[in-house]
């Protein structure tokens, strides 16, 4: 609201309530969904990390006219198919590891609610009816734009704003809508019919959270007019309230427009993972600062693969040969222990900082450096102390990549789904990608190097890197060759 960073000081302190507009459930969700969650899960993740106790409230919209609409085209009922998309938006979410929220209210089962704050807000004087419909007057509410910034003449009506000539002022907003044939709807003092999109989220924060709360967050779309009409109708209802912190993530771009089901330039999230692991989706979105826009490129995708892959690859060969020796807890070289103070400095300064994400991905790359140098170097296998060294840094990488949600369950199971995916996009199985690396092998033994280098740069081509080693040849995944030369550098 201030337009200015300022220090976090929750409204109890040790507790944060926070409050995220959830999707409206008509469809599959695309990754600009994908980029609103990933973004409140890592502030979730790093508020329970600084020991806050987070009461996480995200909603999902059941009723909407959005949902009506699709669920007359396919001949479904509109409550029903709003359920099964929840579903299919968890599992999203799981896949994309964000941890499940403290309370999913859903606006089916909290009529009762919206009913009793819209009455509130007719008892102030901030609304009126009109056939049973009830609209909120914004000329009631003199602070109407100050989250936006916008003037109430600058207002149109727009989107989910119906333009009715019976409103008292154009930009005034549905409480409440009476019922139409064939659509549900529910009993109120004003007659059958369902709520407003705007009252829905203003009535739900307040079930769980009170009227006055540290965190609202959403898309930046929501800033208006969803948000700017959550802030009139809760301060109608109750002038108490009060949100401190209004946080919006920017948009995620396709050729730098905004990508939405209604421009129809999105992907859905299971588009993408189909061909991209989850964890490669979610870094790619960890990549870029949560406010401003990304914009979606496979070349990205299959940057955050390749990154994704030398991480585990790395923390798996770690683990591997710590596990094979006893560690001692004895002090670790100095070297160390500087990398890992200046990494942990890093990530506290960066992540306070307005969660800078992408300043933490990057300070990564000297911890795992040291850590390729201990295990794969001649003279980092000679250092003092070197299991010990191997652990603590492990331990601060992997504590870091939780705080991101980057922290799989295994990282050998990552790597082989990381190489999986990359097979699928080189349309190639593993068996012919092996009889590949047999016949130049075969040609390097017959001094065919032309042959050889062939085999090399086709596999290349597609996203397949071969390694040599006197224990023989392996594959791993790599950007494809074409796509090398549109690589943008990774933050």
């Amino acid at each position: 609201m201030s337009r200015k960073k300022e220090a976090f000081r929750p409204k109890v302190e040790g507790k944060v309530g926070m409050y995220v507009c959830g999707v409206t459930a008509y469809d599959l969700s695309h990754i600009g969904h994908a980029r609103v969650y990933v973004t409140f899960d890592v502030l979730y993740r790093y508020l329970k990390n600084l020991e806050y106790k987070v009461c996480y409230v995200r909603n999902f919209t059941d009723v909407d006219d959005k949902i009506i609409a699709r669920a007359n085209e396919l001949g479904e009922d509109p409550i029903s198919l709003s359920k099964r998309y929840c579903e299919e938006f968890l599992v999203d979410m799981m896949h994309l590891h964000c941890l499940p929220p403290s309370v999913e209210p859903r606006v089916s089962d909290h009529m009762p609610q919206i009913i009793d704050m819209i009455k509130k807000i007719l008892d102030n004087g901030c609304a009126y009816q009109i056939d049973g419909d009830v609209y909120f007057s914004v000329d009631k509410f003199p602070e109407y734009g100050q989250l936006s910034g916008r003037k109430l003449e600058d207002n149109r009506a727009g989107e989910r704003v119906a333009v009715d000539s019976r409103k008292k002022n154009p930009a005034d907003f549905a409480l409440w809508k009476s019922a139409k044939e064939g659509e549900p709807f529910w009993e109120s003092p004003w007659g059958p019919g369902r709520p407003g999109w705007h009252i829905e989220c203003s009535a739900m924060s307040a079930t769980y959270l009170g009227y006055s709360f540290d965190i609202h967050g959403g898309g930046m779309d929501l800033v208006f007019p969803h948000h700017e009409n959550e802030i009139a109708q809760s301060c109608a209802a109750c002038r108490q309230s009060n949100i401190s912190y209004w946080i919006h993530n920017g948009f995620v771009t396709v050729d730098s427009e905004k990508m939405s089901k209604s421009l129809g330039n999105f992907f859905t999230i299971r588009q993408v993972i189909e061909f991209y692991h989850p964890l490669a989706l979610r870094l790619f979105l960890l990549g870029t600062h949560y406010r401003s826009p990304i914009n979606y490129s496979d070349v990205q995708l299959e940057s955050a693969s390749e990154r994704m892959y030398y991480i585990y690859q790395t923390l798996y060969d770690c683990e591997n040969v710590i596990s094979q020796h006893a560690v001692r807890q004895d002090n670790i070289p100095s070297d160390t222990l500087d990398c890992i103070v200046k990494f942990k400095n890093e990530f506290v300064a960066s992540m306070s900082d307005d969660l800078h994400t992408p300043v933490i991905l990057a300070a990564l790359s000297d911890p795992l450096k040291i850590i390729n140098d201990l295990l794969h170097t001649r003279k980092g296998r000679k250092q003092q102390l070197r299991m010990e060294s191997l652990a603590a840094l492990e331990k601060v990488i992997r504590n870091a990549l939780t705080v991101l949600g980057l922290l799989p369950g295994s990282y050998l199971e990552v790597l082989q789904q990381l190489r999986e995916k990359a097979l699928k996009r080189a349309k190639l199985t593993e068996e012919e990608v092996l009889q590949k690396i047999g016949e130049r092998t075969a040609a390097r033994n017959a001094k065919q190097y032309e042959k050889s280098d062939t085999i090399r740069k086709a596999l290349a081509t597609v996203g397949i890197a071969l390694m040599d080693s006197p224990d023989g040849t392996t594959w791993r995944p790599t950007i494809p060759l074409a796509m090398q030369g549109q690589m943008a550098p990774m933050t």
